[in-house]
């Protein structure tokens, strides 16, 4: 899913770029906008798989500690 999120965000930023290339301020705004919500929702997706990964991790620890 990070991937996805990672590849918007490049798409946007170069969508904005073109935009701004051609003088079209408010498709810039928008595209960067989006771009920076992509952006922010693909580090939510990585943050989110490695706590689910570390809660996996200490889950598997308090099984094999009770032993």
């Amino acid at each position: 899913m990070e991937r996805i999120f990672q590849a918007a965000a490049a798409a946007l930023a170069i969508l904005a770029a073109y935009f701004l290339w051609f003088g079209s301020k408010d498709g810039a705004f928008v595209s960067a906008v989006a771009g920076c919500v992509a952006f922010f929702l693909s580090i939510r997706s990585q943050v989110q798989e490695r706590r689910r990964k570390r809660d996996a991790e200490t889950q598997a620890n308090i099984g094999t500690d009770d032993e």
